[in-house]
């Protein structure tokens, strides 16, 4: 089985698996940076967990983003007892610290248990691991104490309560809504797509696709977290509050024109293009768009040789945007329901010829317009959820603008290298290419436009997604400046 090997600013990830070093026992002599702070350590231990959830569960992009962002939140809030004016979101009662117990030390400890438990109760499938993440730490995972003194118990007590605090917040996890039966994540409300998979009756609304399951046969799977946009925002002040303009519907000039686009953009894919679709789309062991932008801001960690300090508010800041990103854009797509132009294109073209991917071994040939399809493995032909806005461009948009923001400047620089055609057609590879993301901005478009190359969203479920994830980064940075202390 081939291996896809990528270097973003200088880091390998072997696709298939996330490796963490060993030698990470805490050490008090200096204050470490980069790679070596503790706060970076559990974001890389974020990544492998959510990687692994990923191959258990599935892609599941709205529930990894809720995650991740409790994840950093819990963290953050351990930190603010350490700091001289922090302010935590949830973990209420308990004193700052004294001035001379803010250090580093205590930081560790605080932050690496609410990690801890935190990680243990989102990522349950994973507890061994964890625990000997902890024990590689020199901590003691079995050591549960509440004291509010301790920097074990601050920990703790700032897992426990974003835990708590967030039971009940709409995402269903624990399957608590009326009419789940206790079912995790189960579609409270009653969602159904007007269209099935077999008869498109309004081609302005998403249609599910058949997709195969790998085994000879095939299933079109339902609406992913229909319910989202009723999940409870961090920063935002509610997951409509810069909900975008309507799409281009049928009939329209405009969609006309971006259906055209996409058409003849995937007729002409180049080697780069072929890659850039599929960097972004993050294959197996994905760790989602959330974990894709914690990598990009790990980078900045290690460029700019952060501190904890800088870290724990940097990852704080992007990941809540991230999870506010998704129920804002979950908002939009469940509001407006509209197609995706895998559907679309064959409302368009119907029996017109036109020239068009043909799957794996097959390449460009000469098709009808109702049998297009995205540039995509049998296994996940397309995203199951309606298309406007972009997930992709509003997650990116969002998390590109709070880096932007955080760092004080649009400078990226981070490369990655892979070979074209392997996630999708690895019996037709193309040649191996390095992607360049000079700034934030640009990674972010990169990001949306990889998704129209791609064949899963038109330029108007981009570009109102790039907005909307602005939006909600600014709107986030207020919030982030007052939990800091700046306000």
């Amino acid at each position: 089985m081939k291996k896809l090997v990528l270097f973003i600013c200088g880091t390998l990830i072997i696709m298939g698996c996330r490796e963490y070093k060993k030698d990470m026992v805490i050490s008090y002599d200096q204050q470490p940076v980069g790679v070596q702070n503790i706060a970076y350590k559990w974001g890389e231990m974020a990544l492998i967990a959510t990687a692994r959830d990923t191959e258990k569960f599935k892609p599941r992009p709205t529930i990894t983003s809720r995650y991740l962002g409790l994840i950093f939140v819990s963290v953050f809030d351990a930190w603010s007892r350490y700091d001289e004016k922090a302010i935590p979101v949830y973990l209420t009662g308990v004193d700052r610290r004294p001035i001379e117990e803010q250090n580093l030390k205590n930081k560790e400890i605080a932050i690496s248990y609410a990690a801890y438990r935190t990680m243990n109760e989102y990522y349950y499938s994973d507890t061994v691991l964890l625990k000997n993440f902890m024990k590689k730490l020199g901590l003691d995972p079995s050591n549960e104490t509440l004291d509010p003194n301790t920097p074990e118990g601050i920990g703790n007590l700032a897992a426990k309560a974003i835990i708590e605090a967030r039971k009940g917040d709409g995402s269903n996890q624990y399957g608590e809504e009326p009419g789940s039966n206790g079912e995790p994540y189960f579609n409270y409300v009653g969602y159904e797509p007007v269209n099935s998979a077999d008869e498109n009756v309004d081609p302005n609304r998403w249609q599910p696709k058949y997709f195969s399951d790998g085994n000879g046969g095939r299933y079109a799977p339902g609406c992913l977290t229909p319910f989202w946009d009723k999940v409870s925002p961090i920063a935002i002040k509610s997951a409509d509050q810069f909900r975008p303009g309507p799409p281009p519907l049928m009939g329209s000039e405009q969609l006309e024109n971006e259906l055209k686009e996409v058409v003849e953009m995937q007729a002409n894919l180049t080697d780069y293009q072929k890659a850039l679709v599929e960097f972004m789309r993050d294959g197996p062991q994905s760790v989602q768009q959330a974990g894709h932008w914690l990598s990009f801001a790990q980078e900045i960690s290690k460029r700019d040789s952060h501190t904890l300090d800088d870290d724990v508010k940097m990852y704080f800041y992007n990941q809540v945007v991230a999870m506010d990103a998704f129920i804002a854009s979950w908002d939009a797509k469940m509001f407006y329901d509209f197609a995706r132009p895998y559907a679309l294109v064959h409302k368009y073209y119907g029996n017109q010829k036109i020239t068009a991917w043909g799957g794996e071994g097959k390449g460009m040939i000469e098709m009808k317009g109702n049998a297009w399809r995205p540039y995509s493995p049998e296994v996940f032909l397309c995203p199951p959820f309606p298309s406007y806005v972009s997930g992709h461009s509003t997650i990116s948009g969002g998390c590109a603008e709070a880096l932007k923001i955080w760092t004080g400047s649009d400078e990226f620089g981070a490369t990655a290298t892979l070979v074209s055609g392997a996630m999708t057609e690895p019996n037709n590879l193309g040649d191996t290419v390095t992607l360049h993301f000079p700034t934030f901005t640009e990674a972010a478009e990169m990001a949306g436009l990889s998704r129209v190359l791609g064949g899963y969203h038109i330029q108007a479920d981009n570009v109102a997604g790039l907005e909307l994830g602005r939006n909600v980064a600014r709107e986030a940075w207020s919030f982030y400046e007052e939990h800091i202390g700046n306000h």
